[in-house]
């Protein structure tokens, strides 16, 4: 099973910039967005042989996700716990027969760190949610995560150390993540291997120097770790500040 999980930082402007290209390359079976921003109506793709699922925030041109998946799901869940909505349209959850899909868009703590209790906050909600599911299904954790969990997982992490994505206290929600029985696919494949992000400021040629972020990820649960086929970062890939994530897992 090919899935595929992409920031795409406004969808109408990447669909402009190539999105659907990609798209019908890869030939995902499932393929998650992050930052969609847009509402209802504002764009239609026909995707032939893929069922479509939209979570939009409540403010117009921000935040948004979706999910384009070939197998129709056993149920549909936007939002966390027992909401089945959000207002900033961050997380859609399908469930298959053997496994639960999470698509998630994790707030961004600011840059003068003013939303990070919120974040925290989030991260521990994120984090019950994911071990209820696991308790009767394998869980499968998508997203723009917004965090560098280790310094081999940006370009400059003594700099970076306190900043936005970057403090001890979101990298320590991501550990306490994976101490509760989930696994960083790309580093469980790859542990040693580094700079490879998959964000970078549109800032004058930090792109093209590769002074990144790992900062997309695919989560699994610990007991289907060795269903992985392989990961791959498409760091070739424009259209977004982000770059596309791919997993091959054996479901």
């Amino acid at each position: 099973m090919r899935l595929v999980t992409w920031n795409v930082n406004g969808l109408r402007a990447c669909v402009r910039k190539g999105f659907l290209d990609y798209f019908y390359k890869v030939n995902a079976d499932i393929f998650c967005l992050q930052e969609t921003k847009l509402q209802e109506g504002q764009i239609t793709l026909d995707l032939k042989d893929y069922h479509q699922f939209w979570n939009y925030a409540e403010k117009k041109g921000y935040s948004g996700t979706a999910i384009f998946s070939k197998k129709k799901p056993l149920s549909v869940r936007y939002g966390i716990g027992n909401k089945d909505s959000e207002p900033e349209g961050r997380v859609i959850t399908l469930e298959f027969n053997k496994f639960f899909l999470v698509n998630i868009y994790t707030p961004n703590s600011k840059r003068d760190l003013s939303r990070i209790d919120y974040r925290l906050k989030w991260e521990d909600e994120i984090r019950n949610y994911l071990q209820e599911l696991d308790s009767f299904k394998p869980v499968i954790y998508c997203g723009d995560l917004n965090v560098a969990h280790n310094e081999i997982d940006l370009k400059n992490s003594k700099s970076n150390r306190g900043n936005s994505g970057f403090t001890d206290e979101e990298r320590g929600k991501m550990t306490c993540l994976l101490e509760s029985g989930f696994v960083d696919s790309y580093r469980s494949l790859y542990p040693e291997k580094d700079d490879i992000y998959t964000w970078w400021s549109y800032m004058s040629n930090v792109r093209e120097r590769n002074i990144g972020w790992r900062i997309d990820y695919f989560i699994v649960s610990k007991r289907i770790e060795e269903l992985m086929n392989d990961v791959e970062i498409h760091c070739e890939i424009l259209g977004s500040d982000h770059c596309p994530v791919y997993l091959d897992i054996e479901m």
